[in-house]
Order: structure tokens, then C-alpha cells, then sequence
């Protein structure tokens, strides 16, 4: 896509890249009924297994190891097939992590806010 998206086209990740939405995850300083803790990022999630729309709350710890932008502003994620060809080009926040057997996942930033990006093996 050349110039400005019109309000009928898809996103270029979408439309051109391919890529798919999965979820939103919104963070949050209330804690929420059936939270689940990731000691490793110090956090609690929840909401993402019952969500028609995929809306997951993240509540932070004061001293999680998570970027404070994925802290503090909304991201959405994608799944992408090739994840080393969709980071080509982008601003990387972190490193690429492994968050549970058969997913890589890594966020970038555009224009200021975090993306996600998962890619699933499907042989696992």
C-alpha cells in the first residue's frame, strides 16, 4: 500500500503481510477473578480463555522485569508464520521468547505502541 490506508482497507500487517490477529492485552492494576501468575514476568494474566475477542488483562507486579511500555499502553498481537521474516525491518522492544512449549513471541514497537508478534509450531 502506497500513501494513506483508506478507512475500507485493511491494516498492511493484515492485508499485505498476512499476519492474524490473536489477542489484546490490556494492562491493568485491578485484580481479576481466575488470574493466572507467570513468576517469570512477574504478573498476573487473565480474562484471555473466556474472551469471544480475545481481550487479555495483564496486572504487573512493582518490580516486574516487563518493559514499561507493555506496562502502561494496550498492545495487540499477531501471528505471523515466519517470525524471523516479520521482525525484519522493525524496531525489536526485548528478546525473542519461548512463554510455553511450541510459541515464539517477541514484541516490536510502531509509532510508540508494542505489538506482539506469536509464531506457533505446529508440530508440537
Amino acid at each position: 500500500m502506497s500513501g494513506k490506508r483508506q478507512v475500507n482497507e485493511s491494516p498492511e500487517a493484515v492485508g499485505k503481510w498476512g499476519w492474524r490477529y490473536h489477542h489484546i492485552g490490556v494492562p491493568t492494576d485491578v485484580p481479576r477473578p481466575g488470574e493466572c501468575y507467570l513468576g517469570r514476568y512477574k504478573m498476573y494474566v487473565s480474562g484471555y480463555g473466556d474472551s469471544p475477542f480475545g481481550i487479555e488483562w495483564m496486572r504487573f507486579e512493582e518490580d516486574s522485569p516487563v518493559s514499561e511500555l507493555i506496562q502502561k499502553v494496550p498492545h495487540i498481537a499477531f501471528e505471523v508464520d515466519d517470525l524471523e521474516e516479520a521482525l525484519k525491518g522493525k524496531e525489536v522492544l526485548g528478546e525473542v521468547v519461548s512463554p510455553s512449549e511450541g510459541v515464539t513471541a517477541v514484541m516490536i514497537v510502531d509509532n510508540g505502541a508494542p505489538v506482539e508478534l506469536l509464531e506457533f509450531d505446529c508440530k508440537k
